[in-house]
């Protein structure tokens, strides 16, 4: 249900986007956020799998779009922008009044978007940390000026349970990231999570969800919700790997995200540790990169010192605003570390991609 042309704005017409835009063309406000009050009811009581929230019509894309050339409505992103509306030249006054708004607007969220780590840095793990390694298809398609698709996939925490507003959410916060750093660049980041997933599901819907796509990048969190339902750790690392593959053989950089350090996930410890190693293994041995959420977010918890309420929500299980927004920026980090080290030429091993930051 989105609509997307090429970014070529100027400032002054993505403030004046940000006003009127109807629903339907608005990506990064698709979803209503759920209350963590109906949150934390659906996940009371025992550890429960992450949680099931019914998907849109079709997957949030996120990207910078341009005015139509034939009419109709333009949207912009994760600013919160929306549609251009005609506005009669006969009335400066009227004209003045619409952007000046708009201008407010787009302060206003830009604002919320700055303000998540006014109180709380987000910092990169102690230690320094290594780059994912190179992402050939992403960094050719920006060095040639070509449009670039990144997929989400995953479960509810890639579908953004326990975020406030869509522009929390963790492929909203990356797309944001990524178009401020290549702000001439035509970067669409399609949202492909689903709760309660995991690998036997996801390979189910990896053709028609992912790879029909033909996306440049596939981010792939998996992993948690097969921890919380004692599912075998070797078997989904044995359906991740032939996902993983699947994937490579379509011409996508990936990136695996393993599971979140969080007070749910943390009372299964023996199934945790095994499912971080073996998807480990998985990017070892299809040379790919893996982000690892679970050591990042216990260096939040151990090494910075920060309470786990600060990042996770109080089902215990979920990420809050804080937490997505961190990891969204860790990990675009990485990504745009990765993407430079290419364009430079810098000699990265294709077959040394997995990301180690302790």
């Amino acid at each position: 249900m989105s609509c997307h042309y090429p970014f070529r704005l100027t400032t002054f017409a993505v403030a004046v986007f940000a006003l009127l835009a109807p629903a339907c063309i608005l990506p990064l406000h698709a979803e209503v956020a759920q209350p963590q009050v109906a949150q934390q009811a659906a996940l009371g009581g025992n550890a429960k799998p992450e949680a099931t929230k019914p998907e849109a019509a079709k997957p949030e894309a996120v990207k910078p779009q341009a005015a139509p050339t034939t009419g109709g409505s333009a949207t912009t992103g994760a600013a919160g922008a929306g549609n251009v509306v005609a506005v009669d030249p006969a009335n400066p006054a009227a004209q003045k009044g619409i952007a000046g708004r708009a201008i407010d607007k787009v302060r206003e969220v830009a604002k919320s978007a700055s303000d998540i780590f006014s109180r709380v840095p987000c910092l990169s793990p102690k230690g320094g940390a290594k780059s994912m390694g190179s992402l050939p298809h992403v960094a050719s398609k920006l060095a040639a000026g070509q449009p670039v698709v990144i997929v989400a996939f995953g479960s509810s925490s890639t579908d953004g349970y326990g975020a406030s507003s869509p522009e929390f959410k963790y492929p909203n916060r990356l797309a944001a990231q990524l178009r401020r750093h290549y702000p001439t660049a035509d970067i669409t980041v399609v949202n492909r999570g689903k709760g309660g997933e995991d690998a036997p599901e996801m390979m189910k819907r990896l053709q028609a969800e992912v790879i029909d796509m033909h996306p440049d990048m596939v981010i792939w969190q998996v992993g948690t919700n097969a921890v919380l339902r004692n599912l075998d750790p070797g078997e989904t690392a044995t359906m991740v790997e032939a996902g993983v593959k699947r994937i490579q053989e379509a011409g996508a950089d990936l990136v695996l995200v393993d599971p979140q350090y969080s007070p749910r996930v943390n009372e299964h410890p023996e199934s945790t540790g095994k499912m971080v190693k073996l998807l480990g293994r998985v990017a070892e041995l299809r040379h790919v990169g893996v982000f690892p959420r679970f050591e990042v977010m216990r260096d939040w918890h151990e090494r910075q010192a920060i309470p786990i309420d600060s990042f996770v929500i109080s089902d215990g299980l979920h990420m809050n605003d804080w937490g997505y927004a961190c990891f969204a920026q860790l990990l675009g980090d990485d990504i745009i570390k990765s993407v430079g080290q290419i364009k430079l030429g810098v000699n990265v091993p294709s077959d040394v991609r997995t990301y180690r930051p302790m």
